[in-house]
């Protein structure tokens, strides 16, 4: 497991930018952490790592973002409003654990439940995980622990 310190927006959307390079088509991205923590912030990274260009805004009442023009399509999914793993199920997100593309799952523990934490694969999850959970450390400080996928 991994933990980077980042101290402004700008280098939380540069880690996820780093990822983005690198991500392959079947990953999703669970991230887990407080209103305002930097989950959106790190996924406008993403989207550019990925090479898309569209303005990136949270899915919370939309549930679902599809961000194409990249060299991989984003899913990017908030649960914000879902309670429960039922009305998840209920909503018809589960297209988006095998994506052809990538999914970034905001809230997920809401899915996957609140025992889960990086290092740890959901048992009725998709086959390439990645859990993240971003912890608010000061107004512009933030504490992001991932699963690194170079080990």
């Amino acid at each position: 497991m991994a933990t980077f310190i980042s101290h402004s927006p700008a280098e939380t959307a540069a880690l996820g930018e780093q990822w983005g390079r690198v991500a392959e088509s079947g990953l999703v991205i669970g991230l887990c952490g407080d209103l305002g923590a930097g989950k959106t912030q790190l996924v406008k990274g993403l989207a550019l790592g990925l090479g898309i260009t569209t303005r990136v805004h949270s899915p919370t009442f939309a549930l679902v973002n599809i961000y194409t023009g990249g060299r991989l399509p984003l899913f990017h999914v908030d649960l914000y409003r879902l309670d429960t793993r039922e009305q998840i199920l209920a909503a018809g997100l589960e297209e988006y654990l095998n994506p052809e593309g990538v999914t970034v799952i905001e809230w997920a523990e809401r899915w996957f439940g609140e025992a889960q934490s990086p290092g740890a694969t959901p048992a009725a999850g998709p086959q390439r995980f990645r859990w993240v959970r971003i912890d608010v450390l000061s107004e512009t400080e933030r504490s992001i622990h991932y699963e690194d996928p170079g080990s």
